[in-house]
């Protein structure tokens, strides 16, 4: 039970207790949402046409097929120990000419149990004074996009949209931020070919954290611990590009194959292209169907250079599957993706659901 959160405690703390570092923030909203895009390995921006789009690209909001959706999602990592939770909702507005979103994205560890009040003023160990607290991030992202031509079409062309999010990161009564961002995307459809760019965090991401003096003034001093100052935390822009190509293979079956790619600003990264300031990390995703009905999908992502114990390096990746079904305007999609940690027991099943409501 200690061990879980005191894994727990490792993974956020240095996230929230030293929140000057640049590099790797607000990567919570890295991980994505939806079932068909973790399946598809994330490489979802041209491809993508539903609610979700608010997140992966809001250009794609244009092409939603029915008036108004919304979609939950659920999943869980690190064994359990980490609760990650979506819900959106999107809906034509302006005689069909544009469309509004909103989101909301949880990534939490709950009742982790707080011993800095374990022993008190006499020295003496009170278990009665061991609270629980949660550490957890939020974002809402609003959604806004249009399509160049003016109106709702699935014909060929432009469509574009942006967000404006809003993050919340908190770590108990210790400490929590504030953070504001915008993201940019757009599409743009020629016949079979959907070619798309999103700008994440374009005019980086801003998180101003501060702490509780009164949490850290007595135990963290006594026990030689640094007590945190307030300060900013920058989210540096990251740039995707994406295409893919979409056909029937025959009356009832169709095929969808995505490729993006992921250009990071903040240093090196451990990802294909590895470069300095500028990292490329590519994903590839497909997607079979029956008469739009039924759905098979995987895709591969997370490509990392790794160290074998004798010392020699070879390239790994990420594998994941994914199965959907829509009946009438009810859909609902797995995923089972981290598949490559089996061996550690870290991968994840994630469940989402999405419903279609037709204008009348």
């Amino acid at each position: 039970m200690f061990k879980k959160y005191y894994f727990t405690l490792l993974l956020f703390f240095p996230i929230a207790l030293f929140a000057q570092t640049r590099k790797y923030s607000n990567e919570f909203l890295q991980i994505g949402i939806g079932s068909r895009a973790f399946a598809m390995g994330g490489s979802v921006i041209s491809s993508t046409n539903d609610v979700t789009s608010g997140y992966w690209n809001p250009a794609g909001l244009m092409n939603m097929k029915s008036q108004t959706q919304a979609s939950l999602m659920h999943s869980e990592y690190f064994a359990g120990i980490a609760k990650y939770d979506y819900a959106g909702f999107a809906t034509f507005v302006a005689d069909n000419t544009a469309v509004v979103s909103a989101s909301l994205i949880r990534f939490g560890v709950d009742d982790i149990p707080d011993t800095s009040e374990l022993i008190d003023a006499d020295g003496n160990i009170n278990y009665d004074r061991v609270k629980s607290f949660s550490a957890a991030d939020y974002a809402f992202l609003f959604s806004y996009a249009r399509n160049a031509k003016g109106k709702n079409t699935n014909e060929n062309g432009l469509s574009y949209g942006a967000n404006i999010k809003v993050i919340h990161r908190k770590v108990g009564d210790y400490g929590k931020s504030w953070g504001f961002g915008i993201d940019v995307g757009a599409q743009y459809k020629i016949n079979r070919f959907t070619f798309a760019a999103v700008g994440k965090d374009i005019t980086t991401t801003f998180n101003a954290w501060s702490y509780n003096p009164e949490k850290f003034s007595s135990i963290y001093t006594a026990t030689g611990n640094d007590i945190p100052e307030n300060s900013t935390e920058t989210t540096l822009p990251r740039i995707v590009l994406g295409a893919a190509y979409s056909t029937k293979i025959s009356e009832n079956f169709g095929l969808t194959s995505e490729a993006n790619f992921n250009f990071t600003t903040d240093g090196k990264r451990n990802v294909l292209v590895s470069a300095d300031p500028v990292s490329v990390d590519p994903t590839v995703g497909f997607e079979a169907d029956y008469k739009k009905i039924i759905f098979l999908r995987t895709g591969i992502n997370n490509i990392q250079k790794t160290t074998d114990f004798n010392g020699s390096q070879k390239f790994a990746f990420q594998p994941n599957l994914g199965v959907g079904i829509k009946i009438k305007n009810f859909s609902i999609d797995y995923a089972l993706t981290d598949i490559g940690n089996q061996s550690d027991g870290l991968y994840s099943n994630v469940f989402s659901i999405r419903l279609d409501f037709d204008k009348k």
